[in-house]
């Protein structure tokens, strides 16, 4: 499948294509894991523009707002290789007031490689949350809404017990 470098919506679905360089790889060829976040928000941004969004800067500039990660949740299934042609798939989940929800996955051809679910909220010029812009609401009302429906729950998140957070991790969040 060939996809234009901005990638393409088909249904509620869009698709942006990766391909993956020395860079993206550690020594085995292996692309590095942090690097599909990165490959993600790629997708992710795209996804928002090609639903009419205008680009981050301008829509900071014009409306005061940023969009940043609140949270997300990854599952790695299987590695990406050096020189891989992949697509990264974006669908809007959910939007609310101030905040998007999002699913994303990473294939190469037939194989499903990575999936994460993500909320994205806008911050506004204060550094706290502030409710989705006009312009920024009607691009993502251009969703279909057929596709808006629940994500599946990742096999290792449960709404019962909220994962333990470490000592360590406390401390860095300090």
């Amino acid at each position: 499948m060939t996809l234009p470098r901005e990638g393409r919506r088909e249904g509620g679905v869009h698709l942006y294509p990766v391909h993956v360089y020395y860079e993206d790889t550690d020594a085995g060829g292996v692309v590095y894991y942090a690097n599909y976040l990165k490959f993600a928000e790629r997708g992710r941004s795209e996804a928002i523009r090609a639903l009419g969004a205008p680009p981050h800067d301008r829509l900071r500039e014009e409306t005061g707002v940023t969009l940043a990660v609140h949270k997300l949740a990854a599952e790695y299934l299987s590695p990406a290789r050096l020189d891989d042609d992949l697509v990264v798939r974006t669908r809007v989940k959910s939007v609310s007031g101030a905040s998007v929800s999002l699913e994303q996955e990473i294939w190469r051809d037939a194989t499903r490689l990575f999936a994460m679910s993500c909320t994205v909220v806008c911050i506004g010029r204060n550094g706290r949350p502030a409710r989705l812009p006009p312009v920024l609401a009607q691009a993502l009302a251009n969703t279909d809404p057929a596709t808006l429906r629940p994500a599946p729950r990742l096999a290792n998140s449960s709404p019962k017990t909220p994962p333990k957070t470490s000592k360590a991790m406390k401390a860095h969040a300090r």
